[in-house]
């Protein structure tokens, strides 16, 4: 594995949209540059927030001349995914890392990455993200199982380096080819701030990845680790009613994308093993006297019922007619290096249409 200072190595892309989590901002990218294995490039991403994108700009001016970290506009619809594409578009890495704008990575995050790289079929590697809740601490009533609902690894994922179906979109990775081979992150789908906590674009993705590259490798690798915050708001119940409810409605767009045998694998093994043994485990710390126990297992009950109803409207409203969701290739934009207000204000096409453009439908906004 080539070092950082060469093309061969990873261009990270942060996606920020809120002068909210400008501190956030700033130790994300803080995070990046102390890694062990430096990274090629920084590219922060801002969502159509202009007076973010101006500000970022001067706080960065001094890295982008010496091709450290670059701020760009997102060139697409406003979103998650959007922002992703921009910064695949733009990468100058043959590896593309992403890491969440509230999140700092662990020292080594990029050489847990780098190394499983080493083998030709690896197409993805996705890493373990950890919870730092604004409390202090896990609400007791809050299962393990559902940290997904909060950005985070859940139990019920396998330790160590292991191939999996898709990575959780936060804490990846990516080959260069891989967007070369399947196209970009569906807009449509997954997040738009705060406003509609849709998600699993990075689920489609994967899917779609293995579908056009069949001897793909998808991996997670435990060792590589960020700590993402929990806000006091996500840490309530109303919250995570709210997540996975919208988790059910982005299921249905997956399954209508790629079927219900791929868009669901994953999921029959979690709510078949995996939340059962949660809802055990609730109830035995419950008759034990130890706090949070019922809760956990009440919650986990809750969690089922009320993804499943999002799943069962997400479907119905797909046979009427509903939201659609794209994606196509993703064009890589020739290297600039203008001045700040040129830089700030690159507008790199994200996602361009096709005859194979895939519409979906089944979750509204």
């Amino acid at each position: 594995m080539s070092d950082g200072t060469s093309p061969h190595g990873f261009s990270v892309v942060i996606c920020v949209y809120t002068e909210d989590r400008w501190e956030d901002i700033l130790a994300a990218v803080d995070s990046v540059r102390k890694q062990s294995l430096p990274p090629l490039e920084t590219l922060l991403v801002v969502d159509h927030n202009e007076r973010l994108l101006s500000r970022l700009a001067e706080e960065y001016a001094n890295e982008r001349l010496h091709g450290k970290v670059r701020v760009l506009a997102n060139a697409g619809p406003r979103g998650l995914s959007a922002g992703r594409n921009t910064g695949i578009a733009v990468s100058r890495g043959e590896f593309v890392a992403f890491l969440d704008d509230d999140a700092v990575a662990e020292r080594d995050w990029l050489h847990h990455f780098a190394a499983a790289y080493d083998d030709p079929h690896v197409m993805a590697v996705g890493g373990r993200t950890l919870p730092v809740w604004a409390s202090g601490r896990r609400p007791a009533w809050f299962p393990e199982e559902f940290d997904w609902v909060v950005g985070c690894t859940y139990r019920g994922l396998p330790p160590g380096r292991v191939p999996v179906r898709n990575v959780l979109g936060g804490n990846a990775s990516f080959r260069r080819t891989a967007f070369d081979a399947a196209g970009g992150f569906a807009t449509g789908i997954g997040r738009d701030g705060d406003r509609r906590p849709l998600g699993c674009e990075e689920t489609e993705l994967c899917i779609r990845l293995s579908k056009a590259l069949p001897r793909a490798i998808l991996l997670i690798d435990d060792r590589a680790v960020i700590h993402h915050k929990v806000p006091t708001a996500r840490e309530r119940f109303d919250y995570f009613r709210t997540r996975v409810y919208a988790e059910g409605l982005s299921k249905a767009l997956v399954a209508r994308s790629v079927g219900a045998q791929k868009g669901l694998e994953s999921e029959r093994r979690y709510t078949t093993r995996v939340l059962p043994a949660g809802i055990l485990r609730g109830m035995g710390d419950a008759l034990r006297g130890r706090s949070g126990g019922a809760g956990r297992a009440g919650a986990i009950v809750t969690g089922v019922t009320l993804a499943a109803g999002g799943y069962a409207l997400g479907q119905l409203r797909a046979r009427r007619g509903g939201t659609t969701f794209s994606w196509g290739p993703i064009e890589r934009a020739e290297d600039r290096t203008p001045d700040r207000h040129a830089e700030a204000e690159e507008r790199t096409p994200d996602v361009t249409r096709s005859p194979d453009t895939l519409a979906a439908e089944g979750a509204a906004s």
